[in-house]
């Protein structure tokens, strides 16, 4: 008979458990609860150094040895306050002296009571030599009562954890909470079925947080982990499995028409589609030609076609009698976007108009910077249904905007938006229909990565490129080598003199405002690291300094950042598309979507302050035209620094998908059934999407099983409750990311 399991998780608070002391610390973490705490598994383990004997040892070895107390001394030290504690230890072969230099008498007395002669003790620590004595010595060992049996000795030389530690918390305060929370593991709420569990040969629960926290061996953390990483995913797979069984039972409008838009748009193409772009496409109409919302991950990298695809899905939409939307992250891309869809389609988006295509439709933008005046007549056109494609930031969200027949939706760069964005977006379907979602990235996940954190989405993938851009070489220039950093410049003007133009992107608007205050990065003792970045350049001042630089005499310099308005963004990238600007220093609101085709030079100072996928996307912004493009990233960092390195690694890989892999591996998969969008603290605490393959695959076909047997977890209430907690920062209706 399978045992009960609850149907909440975390019914013990910490407080009820623990010292103020302890629970505070716990609560640093965000660590409140029996089960949380149970889950928050040490971030390594210290192995003990094998059993030797003490006349085997030399100075500089780690060494562990079980000993008796042979004499204690103490006494004062000559040039400072405080007291040296002297302990003769024996292993009946050989002596050895240990060590403590102590500040306070109560530390003294402390050590004495653990240590009086006669004392069975295991020892752990590196032998030094002491010149005054000429003999071995341990300075500040590690010790504890041993049982001189097999069973005392296996005991004392186990792995010790090692937790995560914030400023002022002790590792022994986190180890002394996790151990009284061991006394209660029967207690905990196991989310897999122990069917499950029999199959996959793991652990239960409360065996696994005992090999976690209180391991005799290596292989017992491996063991016990296994567990954590599997429930993990499990819980993952249980949420896509039911948003899959959830959209099985929603109507959505059917978009099956065969034209005449898409046909007439397909005619017109200067270009002809990749067989990627063919093959993704039809599966793209066959999701969305079904009466059921599908969503879609359209992932591709810079330069595969992303948008085409999207617009013929789009055409569609319009041509089975629907409206669709396209929603970008910044007003800068979202007029892109507009211009782009406006020349494509020519006078297929004219409607109304004297030259517009007797089949024309309306591709209308939507931003919050508008006039009220075309504002008022955007929504007119979108409420009335005459706006077929309707093109916008957020200000498509709000309440105001009611579309006629919402049957698709278009969301580009997926991770620049929260959860709550999309739902609202869900909602303004038709009459009780939710409308198709197709959401694209240029920043492609591998595909563990993508089972694991975006599970419920069909992923789809281009990986080829029309070949119609030059492409783009990569370069680190490191500031300490001044004759780089010159170089760097030089050839940025040279660029210009020969009629090309150049972005410069800066980390920040002005250097004058602090940089926003980020928290101290600690060491595994919980002591503060000194800061590894060097203040951020901003865009007013390197437009000042580039305006006095000689080798920019006469150049025409333009700046956008995110201080100016709406229409003053949209003029300085119209001047920069005129050819007008030579120079544009910029923050990162030029990171997607901006084309730019004369563009050949992109600059990115203080490098080491982006991400991988930013700096894939900015220096994607340059050779997307006949001239070859070449990116350079400026950096502070020394020369084989990690920052450096890390740099190189970007600049090598031409790649997204390779880039893809890189990004997961330095800063993980993101937060994406929930509102986070990056890091793994949330999604994915345990898991490593790379290393943990199989038992993602395992999980996820577990999860789905039992979901499709028992879709509203009925018989399963603990996975429920799992399921509650971790959405509990999120409605669990919430569109995928």
């Amino acid at each position: 008979m399978p045992r009960r399991q609850e149907t909440a998780r975390g019914s013990m608070p910490l407080k009820e458990l623990l010292i103020p002391k302890e629970s505070t610390a716990m609560a640093s973490f965000g660590v409140r609860d029996l089960d949380t705490m149970m889950r928050f598994a040490p971030r390594r383990y210290v192995v003990p150094a094998p059993l030797r004997s003490l006349h085997e040892v030399s100075r500089g070895e780690e060494v562990s040895a079980v000993v008796s107390v042979v004499s204690v001394r103490d006494r004062a030290m000559r040039s400072r306050h405080g007291v040296i504690l002297e302990v003769v230890v024996s292993d009946a072969i050989e002596e050895i002296t240990l060590t403590f230099f102590l500040t306070k008498q109560h530390q003294v007395q402390w050590h004495r009571g653990r240590l009086p002669v006669g004392a069975r003790i295991i020892v752990h620590g590196t032998v030094g030599y002491d010149d005054y004595r000429q003999a071995l010595q341990i300075t500040h060992p590690a010790y504890e009562p041993v049982e001189d049996t097999d069973e005392g000795r296996a005991w004392a030389q186990r792995p010790r954890p090692v937790y995560p530690l914030r400023q002022n918390i002790a590792q022994s305060t986190m180890r002394s909470a996790t151990e009284k929370g061991l006394e209660f593991v029967g207690s905990l709420s196991s989310p897999v079925p122990d069917e499950v569990l029999s199959r996959r040969a793991l652990p239960r629960l409360d065996e696994a947080v005992r090999l976690v926290h209180r391991p005799l061996t290596v292989e017992d953390t491996r063991y016990g982990m296994a567990h954590l990483r599997y429930e993990e995913a499990f819980i993952l797979q249980a949420i896509f499995a039911q948003r899959r069984d959830q959209d099985e039972r929603i109507p959505a409008p059917v978009l099956a028409a065969e034209g005449p838009l898409q046909g007439l748009f397909d005619e017109r193409l200067p270009f002809t589609l990749t067989d990627g772009q063919c093959e993704v496409g039809a599966r793209i109409e066959e999701r969305i030609g079904n009466g059921h919302p599908t969503s879609v991950l359209l992932q591709g990298d810079v330069g595969s076609g992303k948008t085409v695809v999207a617009l013929r899905a789009m055409l569609r939409a319009v041509d089975s009698g629907h409206q669709a939307a396209l929603l970008a992250p910044t007003e800068v891309l979202a007029e892109q976007h507009h211009r782009t869809l406006l020349t494509l389609l020519g006078d297929l988006a004219r409607a109304g108009q004297l030259d517009g295509h007797e089949a024309a439709t309306r591709v209308r933008l939507l931003t919050g910077s508008q006039r009220t005046a075309g504002r008022r007549e955007t929504l007119l056109d979108v409420t009335s249904g005459q706006a077929g494609i309707v093109v916008g930031t957020h200000a498509l969200l709000t309440e105001s905007v009611e579309f006629a027949s919402l049957g698709l939706v278009v969301i580009d760069e997926q991770h620049r938006f929260g959860v709550d964005h999309r739902r609202r977006l869900r909602t303004k379907g038709p009459a009780g229909q939710s409308p198709h979602v197709i959401v694209m990235t240029a920043t492609p996940i591998p595909r563990t990565a993508a089972l694991a954190t975006v599970g419920d989405l069909d992923v789809l993938s281009l990986r080829e490129s029309p070949g119609l851009r030059a492409g783009v070489t990569s370069f680190v220039v490191h500031e300490k080598l001044p004759k780089w950093e010159q170089r760097m410049w030089q050839r940025a003007a040279e660029e210009v003199a020969a009629g090309r133009q150049v972005f410069v992107v800066c980390a920040r608007i002005d250097e004058d405002e602090a940089d926003a205050p980020a928290p101290p990065e600690l060491d595994e003792n919980g002591v503060e690291k000194p800061p590894s970045l060097e203040p951020a350049r901003g865009v007013t001042q390197t437009a000042q300094r580039l305006a006095e630089h000689p080798e920019f005499a006469g150049a025409r310099l333009g700046v956008l950042h995110g201080r100016l308005t709406g229409e003053e963004k949209q003029e300085v990238m119209a001047q920069m598309v005129r050819g007008e600007i030579d120079v544009l220093i910029s923050t990162t609101v030029i990171e997607v979507g901006v084309d730019v085709p004369n563009a050949s030079t992109m600059i990115v100072l203080d490098a080491e302050r982006f991400g991988v996928s930013q700096l894939h996307q900015l220096r994607g912004r340059v050779g997307r035209g006949e001239h070859a493009g070449i990116a350079f990233f400026d950096t502070t960092a020394e020369v084989g620094a990690e920052h450096s390195q890390h740099l190189r690694r970007i600049a090598d890989a031409a790649d997204g998908f390779a880039l893809a892999e890189l990004d997961l591996r330095r800063r993980g998969a993101g937060d994406l059934v929930g509102e986070e969008q990056s890091g793994l603290q949330r999604t994915l605490k345990h898991l490593d999407v790379m290393r943990d393959a199989r038992a993602i695959e395992q999980a996820r076909q577990d999860a789905f099983a039992v979901v499709a047997a028992d879709p509203d977890l009925t018989v399963h209430p603990a996975l429920a409750g799992a399921i509650a907690d971790r959405l509990r920062d999120a409605d669990p209706d919430v569109e995928r990311s």
